[in-house]
């Protein structure tokens, strides 16, 4: 199979499902895909969530008493509705209307860096009007290597040089030629 990049798709959010089927509708459900350009290739899903979650694991050191605080606060973490704690570790289950991966990027860097949740509270890691939200959403958290970030940039809720804007504007829709 041939793979071109036709272009930047951008943000999907509740609107996953329709865009997809969009997609399929168009394309034929076998004869397009979305992938992450990562230097001089294209990244699968799975793989492109690694590097997402790398920017996680960084921050994780540049502010290690944020994320003792949050050990020591919450029972787990989760995105658009509690239910999202029932992914764990697995960035495939995604039960929702739109894709998350910023808790389950969060529970991993916990496992890779030996800290498990002790706190009561489950804790949303979303919106940027709270504490944890503004300090742990993808649209906030730095991005380790802005400098293969794919130009021009996408622009949308989150900070420049963010993981959020890897994950946008490295995004592309291929088809298969």
């Amino acid at each position: 199979m041939v793979w071109e990049n036709i272009g930047k798709p951008g943000h999907f959010g509740k609107k996953r499902d329709e865009i997809v089927g969009n997609y399929n509708r168009l394309y034929g459900p076998d004869n397009w895909r979305i992938g992450w350009v990562w230097n001089d290739r294209v990244l699968d899903f799975p793989s492109a969530c690694l590097v997402y979650e790398d920017g996680y694991y960084s921050d994780s050191f540049s502010r290690e008493e944020l994320w003792e605080r949050l050990a020591s606060e919450a029972s787990d973490v989760y995105d658009h509705h509690p239910s999202d704690v029932e992914s764990g570790l697995n960035y495939t289950i995604q039960n929702g209307k739109a894709t998350h991966l910023q808790d389950i990027s969060i529970r991993r860097v916990m496992l890779r860096r030996g800290l498990s949740f002790k706190g009561r509270e489950l804790i949303q890691v979303r919106s940027h009007n709270t504490f944890w939200g503004n300090n742990l959403s993808p649209g906030k958290i730095p991005f380790q290597l802005p400098e293969l970030l794919v130009t021009p940039r996408l622009s949308g809720w989150w900070d420049k040089d963010s993981v959020e804007d890897f994950w946008q504007s490295n995004k592309v829709l291929q088809l298969n030629r």
